[in-house]
């Protein structure tokens, strides 16, 4: 009895398969949304350009959401609604760093599965429920503070630095500026100053009128080519910039010496993980999305053309 018991549950799960794979094979491809902050910015090429690569292999429908500027947990939860509404299976979506945001996508992934793009909705990494696609980003903050100790033999007691960041809220943000931290420990170097803002052209912060430092480090894109613009206007009274980027422009104040050292994180597989994950949560209703790591690439001006770096600057370009 036990036997033929299991014999026809068995037969029962296959026949539900099956079904499920007649009903996929019968209706319109998958439909995913993306939504990102300011989803036109020259940051997001490698990153649009990874989706499309897994939109394309896995047979998925990918739309990126055309936004403008930061968005509130609020804003994209109306965003994410009217994609729903819309017809979209699934969401990756880049978290908006508010303390909202968690809860309001955990009720989201009730109705479709959520891939977090970039970085987790809270801004302690551990406290997240929702499935991340995202670099290391303590240890892209050593590895810039590792890279800024090279160049001098280990030896900046004394030497002054400013820190840049878009914003101290996001678990991204929060674990870059750590791992630089912990990277300069018991080196004497001083921080005179942290400034975070998103620099727009009315910033009350400009960077012409802090104090001087010996080193400005910049913890993400934008901070990176707001450094950049001010360097090569000499406004940076002769501070040595060193950043993580991952847009041409940010590229471009590395090739001109206007930046020292560039960390690059793999926007192209933040973009193709993200969307092969949903994929395969939309194929197999009872697979479990899972936490992908990307890797990321350090970039001097020398090494800025070699083979090693030339598909990281082609994904860019896209």
């Amino acid at each position: 009895m036990f036997i033929l018991i299991e014999a026809v549950l068995a037969a029962m799960v296959i026949v539900l398969a099956f079904v499920m794979l007649q009903e996929k094979n019968g209706r319109d491809l998958d439909k995913v949304s993306v939504i990102i902050q300011n989803s036109d910015d020259n940051q997001w090429s490698a990153f649009k350009y990874g989706l499309r690569m897994a939109a394309e292999d896995r047979k998925i429908e990918m739309f990126v959401v055309s936004t403008g500027g930061t968005l509130t947990a609020e804003e994209e939860k109306s965003l994410i609604e009217r994609e729903i509404e819309n017809g979209a299976d699934a969401i990756i979506v880049q978290p908006a760093p508010d303390a909202d945001t968690e809860n309001m996508l955990r009720d989201v992934e009730k109705k479709v599965p959520v891939m977090l793009a970039g970085c987790t909705a809270s801004k302690e990494k551990e406290d997240s429920a929702l499935p991340v696609t995202e670099p290391d980003h303590y240890a892209m903050g050593t590895a810039l503070a590792e890279e800024l100790l090279k160049d001098y033999s280990g030896n900046i007691e004394g030497k002054t630095v400013g820190i840049l960041s878009e914003t101290a809220d996001s678990e991204a943000a929060a674990n870059r500026e750590k791992g630089f931290l912990d990277g300069l420990k018991d080196t004497g170097a001083v921080i005179s100053w942290s400034v975070y803002d998103s620099f727009s052209e009315t910033d009350e912060n400009a960077l012409e009128f802090r104090s001087r430092v010996d080193f400005v480090i910049a913890l993400d894109d934008n901070s990176l080519r707001t450094a950049g613009k001010y360097s090569a206007a000499k406004n940076l009274h002769g501070a040595l910039v060193y950043g993580i980027g991952n847009s041409t422009e940010a590229v471009y104040y590395l090739d001109t010496g206007f930046a020292e050292c560039l960390v690059v994180p793999d926007e192209f597989n933040v973009g193709y993980q993200s969307l092969t994950e949903t994929a395969e949560s939309l194929d197999d209703y009872f697979h479990t999305m899972q936490n992908r790591t990307v890797s990321y690439t350090v970039i001097r001006r020398d090494t800025l053309f070699s083979k090693e770096n030339q598909e990281v600057l082609f994904t860019m370009s896209q």
